[in-house]
């Protein structure tokens, strides 16, 4: 891991989050949101793939210190999930990536995986200072989105055999946001699963398509953040 450990103010106290710059110190910010095993090695990693592509990321621990490599647990910690409070931990990321983070000012990107997803879409429906969020797979019942205050465009990136959020969800979750008149900009990914994306889980990664989300990822934030 090529960053750090920071602490930012959040909920009236601090909530820590790893943070990765590029070479130059400076950069467009991008908030990583986690998946729900928390804040594990995976996602400090994308965190440090984006640095390397030139931005200061920033992924908060929206456990507060807990994390897992047990599906039951996991499930556990999310539905624990205070929601509101998680949103107030990302938006007082988005704070330290401006203000101290030598994030470029404006606006910040925000990415999120599983329930990270979710939460991203939550984020950008409550914060204008997103200006572009992208979905990988994202759900969490408890998570409600007002797109009706959303501002930035969406990147969703879903897989066929995603026996959690399915096809018909995420075509829902478009159909929804362009209802409402939001810029979308959606892809199933014939083939694979749920999580595709971790290259830390062997029995569900598919390079290939990763490969192609990501690079789909980096020319949305780029064109969005211009």
């Amino acid at each position: 891991m090529s960053g750090r450990m920071v602490e930012f103010a959040s909920n009236g106290s601090t909530a820590r989050g790893y943070l990765a710059k590029p070479r130059s110190g400076s950069g467009p910010g991008v908030i990583v949101l986690q998946e729900w095993w928390g804040l594990v090695d995976h996602i400090k990693a994308v965190a440090d793939r984006f640095a390397a592509e030139g931005y200061v990321a920033l992924a908060p621990d929206l456990y507060h210190g807990e994390s897992t490599t047990r599906p039951d647990e996991a499930g556990r910690l999310m539905m624990a999930l205070d929601i509101p409070r998680a949103v107030r931990d990302v938006r007082g990321a988005i704070s330290y990536l401006l203000e101290h983070g030598s994030a470029r000012p404006g606006k910040v990107a925000i990415i999120g995986f599983c329930m990270g997803g979710q939460l991203a879409l939550a984020t950008a429906c409550a914060d204008a200072r997103v200006g572009a969020c992208a979905d990988f797979y994202g759900v969490h019942p408890q998570a409600k989105l007002d797109f009706a205050s959303l501002r930035a465009p969406v990147l969703g990136i879903f897989a066929e055999n995603d026996g959690f959020v399915t096809p018909a969800v995420a075509r829902k979750l478009e159909a929804d946001l362009q209802a409402a008149g939001k810029p979308t900009d959606f892809q199933i990914f014939p083939g694979v699963d749920h999580a595709f994306f971790n290259d830390s889980r062997p029995d569900v990664y598919n390079p290939a398509a990763a490969s192609q989300a990501w690079r789909r990822t980096l020319t949305f934030f780029q064109a969005n953040l211009a």
